[in-house]
């Protein structure tokens, strides 16, 4: 049976196992043989991230076309009005292309969010807030680049599931199995 990971990869760790430059990679992490990222969340982006050994999941699970949503955390600068919200969800226009339409809404914080190492910058007189955002494509930095092509740059982001997987109560660092027969693909 497949192996299936997720897990909680902190602020400033690769979506690697290795690297050249001696960064923090998932080796720090997770010393399971034969697995890979199922995807990827940048080295400034938080939360889950699955990994498995393989390919035919890994390729379910990050390729666009079989429809798992992304689902985000997004802390941004300023207090986005309607007009920016109507835009995010009805698709913004980037250097590669017009996006697809995502699921945008206002939240408070999320609950038992845990601090981030290093905190974001804070200024008096800028507030933040936070969003939900729900894509189902996987562009680089797709997210951060949204929100700032409508003036409200993502300071956080924390990627808190992906189709029916969940990061749950994962603290960042942390892994767990997933029972791939739960999945039902």
């Amino acid at each position: 049976m497949a192996k299936l990971i997720a897990f909680n990869k902190p602020f400033g760790v690769l979506s690697q196992f290795t690297d050249a430059e001696g960064r923090q990679t998932l080796s720090d992490f997770i010393s399971i043989p034969n697995v890979y990222a199922a995807g990827r969340l940048d080295k400034d982006s938080e939360g889950l991230l699955l990994v498995t050994d393989d390919g035919k999941l890994q390729q379910c699970i990050a390729d666009p076309k079989f429809k798992w949503a992304k689902h985000y955390w997004a802390q941004v600068e300023g207090e986005i009005n309607d007009e920016a919200l109507q835009a995010l969800c009805q698709g913004v226009q980037l250097k590669d292309g017009m996006t697809l339409p995502a699921e945008v809404t206002h939240i408070d914080e999320p609950e038992n969010l845990w601090e981030r190492d290093p905190p974001i910058r804070f200024r008096k007189t800028v507030p933040t807030q936070w969003l939900d955002i729900v894509i189902k494509e996987g562009r680089n930095r797709q997210v951060r680049r949204m929100t700032a092509s409508v003036n409200h740059p993502t300071l956080r982001l924390i990627r808190h599931r992906v189709g029916p997987i969940e990061i749950d109560r994962l603290s960042p660092g942390q892994h767990k199995s997933i029972d791939v027969s739960d999945l039902n693909i």
